[in-house]
Protein backbone atom coordinates (compact mmCIF):
# COMPACT_ATOMS: atom_id res chain seq x y z
CA UNK A 1 0.00 0.00 0.00
CA UNK A 2 1.36 3.36 -0.99
CA UNK A 3 1.22 5.51 2.05
CA UNK A 4 0.65 9.18 0.65
CA UNK A 5 -1.01 11.89 2.90
CA UNK A 6 -3.88 9.61 3.34
CA UNK A 7 -1.03 7.00 3.35
CA UNK A 8 25.37 -6.70 -6.76
CA UNK A 9 32.61 -12.11 -14.57
CA UNK A 10 32.11 -15.67 -13.34
CA UNK A 11 31.16 -18.50 -14.74
CA UNK A 12 29.37 -21.50 -13.12
CA UNK A 13 28.24 -24.77 -14.47
CA UNK A 14 24.55 -24.61 -14.95
CA UNK A 15 22.39 -27.92 -14.72
CA UNK A 16 20.14 -29.22 -17.64
CA UNK A 17 16.80 -26.79 -17.81
CA UNK A 18 13.44 -28.77 -18.36
CA UNK A 19 13.18 -27.84 -21.80
CA UNK A 20 16.21 -27.15 -22.47
CA UNK A 21 20.18 -28.54 -22.77
CA UNK A 22 22.93 -26.49 -21.94
CA UNK A 23 26.52 -26.50 -22.35
CA UNK A 24 29.38 -24.72 -22.49
CA UNK A 25 33.08 -24.58 -23.54
CA UNK A 26 36.00 -22.22 -21.18
CA UNK A 27 38.49 -20.61 -23.48
CA UNK A 28 39.59 -17.83 -21.27
CA UNK A 29 39.76 -16.71 -18.04
CA UNK A 30 36.33 -14.60 -17.16
CA UNK A 31 36.89 -11.54 -15.06
CA UNK A 32 34.39 -10.15 -12.47
CA UNK A 33 32.43 -6.35 -12.47
CA UNK A 34 31.24 -4.68 -9.94
CA UNK A 35 28.64 -3.40 -11.81
CA UNK A 36 27.03 -1.43 -8.67
CA UNK A 37 30.20 0.32 -8.57
CA UNK A 38 29.21 3.97 -8.67
CA UNK A 39 32.08 5.03 -10.84
CA UNK A 40 31.59 2.44 -13.06
CA UNK A 41 31.02 2.60 -16.88
CA UNK A 42 28.25 0.70 -18.53
CA UNK A 43 30.02 -2.20 -21.27
CA UNK A 44 29.81 -1.75 -24.43
CA UNK A 45 28.46 -4.97 -25.82
CA UNK A 46 27.95 -5.65 -30.05
CA UNK A 47 25.27 -8.33 -30.87
CA UNK A 48 25.21 -8.68 -34.45
CA UNK A 49 23.06 -10.73 -36.62
CA UNK A 50 23.06 -14.66 -35.21
CA UNK A 51 23.68 -16.67 -38.23
CA UNK A 52 21.92 -20.02 -39.78
CA UNK A 53 18.08 -20.63 -40.28
CA UNK A 54 15.60 -19.38 -38.81
CA UNK A 55 14.10 -16.21 -37.54
CA UNK A 56 17.51 -15.37 -37.17
CA UNK A 57 16.56 -11.38 -36.94
CA UNK A 58 13.87 -11.77 -34.27
CA UNK A 59 16.49 -14.02 -32.11
CA UNK A 60 19.23 -11.25 -32.79
CA UNK A 61 16.71 -8.71 -31.58
CA UNK A 62 14.82 -10.24 -28.54
CA UNK A 63 19.00 -10.86 -27.40
CA UNK A 64 19.93 -7.31 -27.80
CA UNK A 65 16.70 -5.78 -25.59
CA UNK A 66 17.23 -8.96 -22.97
CA UNK A 67 21.03 -7.73 -22.39
CA UNK A 68 20.38 -3.91 -22.87
CA UNK A 69 17.67 -4.22 -19.51
CA UNK A 70 20.57 -4.73 -17.63
CA UNK A 71 21.31 -1.26 -16.96
CA UNK A 72 25.24 -1.98 -16.87
CA UNK A 73 25.64 -2.62 -20.52
CA UNK A 74 24.80 -0.67 -23.70
CA UNK A 75 24.16 -2.62 -26.72
CA UNK A 76 25.53 -0.89 -29.87
CA UNK A 77 23.20 0.01 -32.26
CA UNK A 78 23.98 -2.67 -35.69
CA UNK A 79 23.35 0.14 -37.84
CA UNK A 80 26.96 1.90 -36.83
CA UNK A 81 28.52 -1.71 -38.56
CA UNK A 82 26.35 -3.10 -40.83
CA UNK A 83 25.10 -5.94 -38.35
CA UNK A 84 27.48 -8.50 -39.71
CA UNK A 85 30.62 -9.80 -37.32
CA UNK A 86 33.30 -8.88 -39.39
CA UNK A 87 33.33 -5.27 -37.68
CA UNK A 88 36.38 -3.71 -36.49
CA UNK A 89 35.25 -3.62 -32.76
CA UNK A 90 37.80 -1.50 -31.27
CA UNK A 91 36.91 1.06 -33.35
CA UNK A 92 33.38 1.04 -32.62
CA UNK A 93 33.93 0.88 -28.71
CA UNK A 94 33.04 -2.70 -28.09
CA UNK A 95 34.35 -4.41 -24.66
CA UNK A 96 32.58 -7.62 -25.99
CA UNK A 97 30.33 -8.95 -29.30
CA UNK A 98 28.14 -11.70 -28.52
CA UNK A 99 28.94 -13.85 -31.21
CA UNK A 100 25.53 -16.23 -32.31
CA UNK A 101 23.69 -19.05 -34.27
CA UNK A 102 21.28 -21.01 -34.75
CA UNK A 103 19.94 -24.02 -36.33
CA UNK A 104 18.10 -27.38 -36.84
CA UNK A 105 18.01 -30.37 -34.08
CA UNK A 106 16.16 -33.09 -33.91
CA UNK A 107 14.45 -31.03 -30.70
CA UNK A 108 13.20 -28.36 -32.82
CA UNK A 109 16.09 -26.20 -33.07
CA UNK A 110 18.93 -25.06 -31.54
CA UNK A 111 20.34 -21.64 -30.68
CA UNK A 112 24.32 -20.90 -29.11
CA UNK A 113 25.88 -17.86 -27.97
CA UNK A 114 29.84 -16.90 -27.37
CA UNK A 115 31.37 -13.87 -26.12
CA UNK A 116 34.30 -12.52 -27.72
CA UNK A 117 36.64 -10.27 -25.36
CA UNK A 118 37.61 -7.73 -27.90
CA UNK A 119 40.46 -6.61 -26.19
CA UNK A 120 42.38 -10.23 -26.23
CA UNK A 121 40.57 -11.16 -29.39
CA UNK A 122 39.93 -14.46 -27.60
CA UNK A 123 36.34 -16.18 -27.04
CA UNK A 124 35.29 -16.75 -23.40
CA UNK A 125 32.16 -18.79 -23.16
CA UNK A 126 29.45 -20.59 -25.31
CA UNK A 127 25.89 -21.23 -24.23
CA UNK A 128 24.02 -23.64 -26.16
CA UNK A 129 20.07 -24.30 -25.66
CA UNK A 130 18.05 -26.65 -27.41
CA UNK A 131 14.05 -26.60 -27.77
CA UNK A 132 11.07 -26.56 -29.86
CA UNK A 133 9.91 -23.59 -32.47
CA UNK A 134 7.24 -22.67 -29.75
CA UNK A 135 10.08 -22.43 -27.43
CA UNK A 136 12.26 -19.63 -29.12
CA UNK A 137 11.83 -16.50 -27.28
CA UNK A 138 12.04 -18.68 -23.89
CA UNK A 139 15.67 -20.18 -24.99
CA UNK A 140 16.69 -17.06 -26.03
CA UNK A 141 16.32 -15.36 -22.88
CA UNK A 142 17.66 -18.14 -21.10
CA UNK A 143 20.67 -17.13 -23.29
CA UNK A 144 20.21 -14.02 -22.54
CA UNK A 145 20.40 -14.45 -18.58
CA UNK A 146 23.06 -17.39 -19.06
CA UNK A 147 25.20 -14.53 -20.77
CA UNK A 148 24.63 -11.98 -18.00
CA UNK A 149 25.70 -14.30 -15.34
CA UNK A 150 29.27 -14.44 -17.26
CA UNK A 151 29.78 -11.18 -16.94
CA UNK A 152 28.44 -10.55 -13.49
CA UNK A 153 28.81 -13.80 -11.71
CA UNK A 154 24.86 -14.05 -11.17
CA UNK A 155 22.11 -14.69 -13.70
CA UNK A 156 20.23 -12.01 -15.04
CA UNK A 157 16.71 -10.84 -15.23
CA UNK A 158 14.98 -11.15 -19.10
CA UNK A 159 13.13 -13.94 -17.87
CA UNK A 160 10.99 -12.35 -14.60
CA UNK A 161 7.61 -10.60 -15.32
CA UNK A 162 6.31 -7.46 -14.09
CA UNK A 163 2.63 -6.94 -12.65
CA UNK A 164 1.33 -3.28 -12.66
CA UNK A 165 -1.67 -1.30 -13.23
CA UNK A 166 -2.82 0.21 -15.99
CA UNK A 167 -5.59 2.85 -16.92
CA UNK A 168 -5.75 1.51 -20.82
CA UNK A 169 -9.27 0.08 -20.95
CA UNK A 170 -10.49 3.49 -18.77
CA UNK A 171 -10.52 1.54 -15.53
CA UNK A 172 -7.49 1.00 -13.30
CA UNK A 173 -7.49 -2.94 -13.97
CA UNK A 174 -3.96 -5.61 -12.91
CA UNK A 175 -2.19 -6.45 -16.21
CA UNK A 176 1.09 -8.97 -15.72
CA UNK A 177 3.53 -8.84 -18.73
CA UNK A 178 6.78 -10.29 -19.22
CA UNK A 179 9.74 -7.83 -18.02
CA UNK A 180 10.26 -6.56 -21.81
CA UNK A 181 6.45 -5.45 -21.40
CA UNK A 182 5.69 -8.00 -24.34
CA UNK A 183 2.42 -10.21 -24.18
CA UNK A 184 0.59 -7.56 -21.71
CA UNK A 185 -1.97 -9.81 -20.09
CA UNK A 186 -5.33 -7.49 -18.46
CA UNK A 187 -5.71 -10.23 -14.97
CA UNK A 188 -8.27 -8.08 -13.65
CA UNK A 189 -11.77 -7.22 -15.42
CA UNK A 190 -13.30 -5.34 -11.55
CA UNK A 191 -14.49 -1.89 -13.58
CA UNK A 192 -13.29 -0.51 -10.63
CA UNK A 193 -9.98 0.50 -8.75
CA UNK A 194 -7.58 -1.89 -8.22
CA UNK A 195 -4.11 -1.65 -6.53
CA UNK A 196 -1.30 -2.97 -5.34
CA UNK A 197 -0.78 -6.52 -7.25
CA UNK A 198 1.97 -8.76 -5.29
CA UNK A 199 3.10 -12.06 -6.47
CA UNK A 200 3.60 -14.70 -4.06
CA UNK A 201 7.05 -16.03 -4.14
CA UNK A 202 6.68 -19.01 -6.46
CA UNK A 203 5.52 -16.41 -9.00
CA UNK A 204 2.06 -18.61 -9.56
CA UNK A 205 -0.46 -16.45 -7.92
CA UNK A 206 -1.10 -12.72 -7.72
CA UNK A 207 -2.93 -10.96 -4.72
CA UNK A 208 -4.39 -7.27 -5.25
CA UNK A 209 -6.82 -4.68 -3.37
CA UNK A 210 -9.78 -3.89 -5.22
CA UNK A 211 -12.83 -1.29 -4.62
CA UNK A 212 -15.39 -3.17 -6.96
CA UNK A 213 -17.59 -4.15 -3.76
CA UNK A 214 -17.06 -0.08 -2.98
CA UNK A 215 -14.88 -1.23 -0.12
CA UNK A 216 -11.19 -1.99 -0.29
CA UNK A 217 -10.96 -6.01 -0.11
CA UNK A 218 -8.22 -8.48 -0.94
CA UNK A 219 -8.36 -10.97 -3.78
CA UNK A 220 -5.64 -13.46 -4.91
CA UNK A 221 -5.87 -14.81 -8.46
CA UNK A 222 -3.93 -18.40 -9.87
CA UNK A 223 -2.64 -16.88 -12.73
CA UNK A 224 -2.19 -20.37 -14.52
CA UNK A 225 -5.57 -20.01 -15.02
CA UNK A 226 -7.67 -17.13 -16.44
CA UNK A 227 -11.29 -17.51 -15.54
CA UNK A 228 -11.56 -16.29 -11.54
CA UNK A 229 -10.33 -15.03 -8.58
CA UNK A 230 -10.59 -15.35 -5.03
CA UNK A 231 -11.63 -13.83 -1.96
CA UNK A 232 -8.78 -13.42 0.66
CA UNK A 233 -10.11 -10.60 2.95
CA UNK A 234 -13.42 -8.50 2.74
CA UNK A 235 -13.78 -7.48 6.20
CA UNK A 236 -15.09 -3.77 6.51
CA UNK A 237 -12.38 -1.01 6.00
CA UNK A 238 -9.31 -1.38 4.48
CA UNK A 239 -7.76 -4.70 3.21
CA UNK A 240 -4.47 -3.37 2.09
CA UNK A 241 -2.26 -5.85 -0.31
CA UNK A 242 -0.17 -8.46 1.39
CA UNK A 243 3.60 -8.39 1.90
CA UNK A 244 3.77 -12.53 1.88
CA UNK A 245 6.77 -14.17 4.40
CA UNK A 246 9.74 -15.93 1.68
CA UNK A 247 7.82 -19.29 2.06
CA UNK A 248 5.20 -17.90 0.83
CA UNK A 249 3.03 -19.38 3.28
CA UNK A 250 1.76 -16.40 5.40
CA UNK A 251 1.51 -12.72 4.84
CA UNK A 252 1.26 -9.53 6.80
CA UNK A 253 -1.50 -7.11 5.22
CA UNK A 254 -2.85 -4.21 6.79
CA UNK A 255 -6.67 -4.27 8.42
CA UNK A 256 -8.79 -1.02 10.06
CA UNK A 257 -11.37 -3.74 11.43
CA UNK A 258 -10.82 -2.04 14.81
CA UNK A 259 -10.62 1.28 13.65
CA UNK A 260 -7.03 2.12 13.52
CA UNK A 261 -5.08 0.70 10.27
CA UNK A 262 -2.90 -2.04 11.87
CA UNK A 263 -0.55 -4.46 10.12
CA UNK A 264 -1.66 -8.34 10.88
CA UNK A 265 -0.27 -11.65 9.86
CA UNK A 266 -2.63 -14.07 8.60
CA UNK A 267 -2.38 -17.15 6.40
CA UNK A 268 -2.49 -18.13 2.69
CA UNK A 269 -6.19 -18.68 3.37
CA UNK A 270 -7.34 -15.12 4.92
CA UNK A 271 -7.17 -16.40 8.30
CA UNK A 272 -6.01 -13.75 10.99
CA UNK A 273 -3.02 -15.18 12.97
CA UNK A 274 -1.73 -12.55 14.80
CA UNK A 275 -2.11 -8.53 15.17
CA UNK A 276 1.75 -7.06 15.00
CA UNK A 277 0.69 -3.36 15.53
CA UNK A 278 -1.96 -1.86 17.84
CA UNK A 279 -3.00 1.59 17.71
CA UNK A 280 0.50 3.13 17.01
CA UNK A 281 -0.52 5.49 14.79
CA UNK A 282 -1.60 4.15 10.74
CA UNK A 283 0.80 1.06 9.98
CA UNK A 284 0.83 0.17 5.98
CA UNK A 285 3.54 -1.18 3.59
CA UNK A 286 4.57 -4.33 5.23
CA UNK A 287 7.98 -5.88 3.07
CA UNK A 288 9.79 -8.98 4.32
CA UNK A 289 13.45 -9.42 4.82
CA UNK A 290 14.41 -12.36 2.45
CA UNK A 291 15.36 -14.26 5.81
CA UNK A 292 12.08 -13.60 6.77
CA UNK A 293 13.09 -12.46 9.95
CA UNK A 294 12.45 -8.80 10.02
CA UNK A 295 10.24 -6.62 8.42
CA UNK A 296 10.03 -2.80 7.20
CA UNK A 297 6.75 -1.01 7.32
CA UNK A 298 5.10 2.52 7.25
CA UNK A 299 3.99 4.54 10.23
CA UNK A 300 2.59 7.85 11.31
CA UNK A 301 3.28 7.08 15.27
CA UNK A 302 5.66 10.46 15.31
CA UNK A 303 3.23 12.91 13.64
CA UNK A 304 4.54 11.39 9.51
CA UNK A 305 5.13 8.58 7.97
CA UNK A 306 8.65 7.18 8.21
CA UNK A 307 10.17 3.48 7.80
CA UNK A 308 10.03 1.41 10.45
CA UNK A 309 11.49 -2.06 11.02
CA UNK A 310 10.42 -4.70 13.58
CA UNK A 311 10.53 -8.58 13.99
CA UNK A 312 7.76 -10.41 12.17
CA UNK A 313 6.68 -11.58 15.84
CA UNK A 314 5.50 -8.29 16.78
CA UNK A 315 7.24 -5.37 18.89
CA UNK A 316 7.53 -1.54 19.22
CA UNK A 317 9.64 -1.43 16.10
CA UNK A 318 12.74 0.83 15.71
CA UNK A 319 12.47 4.13 13.48
CA UNK A 320 14.78 4.41 10.33
CA UNK A 321 14.31 7.62 8.36
CA UNK A 322 15.02 11.02 9.89
CA UNK A 323 16.21 12.95 6.70
CA UNK A 324 12.57 13.54 4.82
CA UNK A 325 9.42 15.04 5.86
CA UNK A 326 7.53 12.31 4.70
CA UNK A 327 9.55 8.53 4.44
CA UNK A 328 7.08 5.72 2.97
CA UNK A 329 6.67 2.49 0.60
CA UNK A 330 9.82 0.34 2.06
CA UNK A 331 11.17 -1.94 0.18
CA UNK A 332 13.63 -4.64 1.29
CA UNK A 333 16.34 -6.09 -1.29
CA UNK A 334 16.50 -9.86 -2.25
CA UNK A 335 19.52 -9.64 -0.85
CA UNK A 336 18.98 -8.13 2.23
CA UNK A 337 21.59 -5.28 2.92
CA UNK A 338 19.45 -2.80 1.63
CA UNK A 339 16.10 -0.89 1.62
CA UNK A 340 14.31 0.89 -0.69
CA UNK A 341 12.12 3.54 0.31
CA UNK A 342 10.55 7.14 -1.03
CA UNK A 343 10.81 10.55 0.50
CA UNK A 344 8.99 13.92 0.42
CA UNK A 345 12.03 16.49 -1.26
CA UNK A 346 11.02 19.85 -2.49
CA UNK A 347 6.89 18.76 -2.60
CA UNK A 348 7.48 15.68 -4.93
CA UNK A 349 8.58 12.06 -4.14
CA UNK A 350 11.99 11.08 -4.67
CA UNK A 351 13.63 7.44 -5.19
CA UNK A 352 16.65 6.80 -1.93
CA UNK A 353 18.26 3.65 -0.86
CA UNK A 354 19.50 3.23 3.07
CA UNK A 355 21.03 0.09 5.03
CA UNK A 356 18.95 -1.97 6.05
CA UNK A 357 20.08 -0.03 9.85
CA UNK A 358 18.61 3.27 8.36
CA UNK A 359 22.12 4.33 7.51
CA UNK A 360 24.11 5.46 4.29
CA UNK A 361 20.63 7.10 2.86
CA UNK A 362 21.64 7.70 -0.80
CA UNK A 363 19.43 9.13 -3.94
CA UNK A 364 19.09 7.44 -6.90
CA UNK A 365 16.10 9.47 -8.67
CA UNK A 366 16.64 12.22 -10.59
CA UNK A 367 15.25 14.55 -13.23
CA UNK A 368 11.45 15.58 -13.37
CA UNK A 369 8.62 14.01 -11.69
CA UNK A 370 7.51 11.87 -8.75
CA UNK A 371 8.57 8.60 -7.83
CA UNK A 372 6.62 5.98 -6.51
CA UNK A 373 5.99 1.92 -5.90
CA UNK A 374 10.24 1.16 -5.85
CA UNK A 375 9.99 -2.67 -6.25
CA UNK A 376 13.57 -4.53 -6.70
CA UNK A 377 14.41 -6.92 -9.24
CA UNK A 378 15.42 -10.45 -7.94
CA UNK A 379 18.92 -9.92 -8.76
CA UNK A 380 19.05 -6.73 -6.21
CA UNK A 381 20.73 -4.83 -9.12
CA UNK A 382 17.93 -2.83 -10.45
CA UNK A 383 14.65 -0.94 -8.82
CA UNK A 384 11.23 -0.38 -10.91
CA UNK A 385 9.38 3.02 -9.88
CA UNK A 386 6.24 4.31 -10.74
CA UNK A 387 7.30 7.82 -12.14
CA UNK A 388 4.38 10.84 -12.59
CA UNK A 389 4.70 13.72 -14.17
CA UNK A 390 1.91 15.78 -14.70
CA UNK A 391 -1.03 13.76 -15.93
CA UNK A 392 1.37 10.51 -17.37
CA UNK A 393 2.41 7.69 -15.53
CA UNK A 394 5.28 5.36 -16.10
CA UNK A 395 7.17 2.36 -14.70
CA UNK A 396 10.75 3.42 -14.73
CA UNK A 397 13.81 1.20 -13.78
CA UNK A 398 17.17 2.85 -12.41
CA UNK A 399 20.43 1.23 -11.62
CA UNK A 400 21.20 0.32 -7.84
CA UNK A 401 24.23 2.75 -8.25
CA UNK A 402 21.48 5.81 -9.30
CA UNK A 403 23.73 5.97 -12.75
CA UNK A 404 20.96 5.14 -15.16
CA UNK A 405 17.12 5.74 -14.72
CA UNK A 406 14.96 4.80 -17.83
CA UNK A 407 11.36 4.11 -18.96
CA UNK A 408 10.74 0.10 -18.78
CA UNK A 409 8.61 -0.14 -21.22
CA UNK A 410 5.68 2.27 -23.55
CA UNK A 411 2.04 0.70 -23.35
CA UNK A 412 -1.59 2.45 -23.98
CA UNK A 413 -2.84 4.61 -20.73
CA UNK A 414 -0.98 5.22 -17.42
CA UNK A 415 1.11 2.51 -15.75
CA UNK A 416 1.29 2.59 -11.53
CA UNK A 417 2.18 0.28 -8.98
CA UNK A 418 5.08 -1.67 -9.99
CA UNK A 419 5.45 -5.55 -8.90
CA UNK A 420 8.86 -7.47 -10.10
CA UNK A 421 8.45 -10.98 -9.88
CA UNK A 422 10.97 -13.92 -8.82
CA UNK A 423 12.82 -15.94 -11.77
CA UNK A 424 10.79 -18.39 -13.66
CA UNK A 425 12.12 -21.88 -13.29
Amino acid sequence: MVYKRHSAMALTLVACFFLCALSRESKAEPAYFDITASEMRKIMVAVPGFSGDGQTAAVTQLLSKGLALHTFISVIDPSRYGGGKDADWKSLGADFVVMGKMGADPAGMVIEGQILDVVSNKLLVSRRYKGSADQLDDMTLRLCDSLIEDFTGEKGVARTRMAYISDATGRKEVYVSDILGRHPRQVTNHRALCVSPRFTPDGNFLAYSTYHHSNQDLYITDLRQSSSTTSLSRRKGLNLAPAFTPDGQRMVITLSQGGNPDLYLMSRQGDILKQLTSGAGINVSASFSPDGQSMAFVSDRSGKPNVYVMDVNGGQGKRLTFKFTENSEPAWSPKGDEIAFTGLQGGVYQLFVMDRNGGNVRQLSSGGGSYESPTWAPDGRMIAVTRKSGSRSEICVVSKNGKDIRVLFTMKGNQTYPQWSGRQP
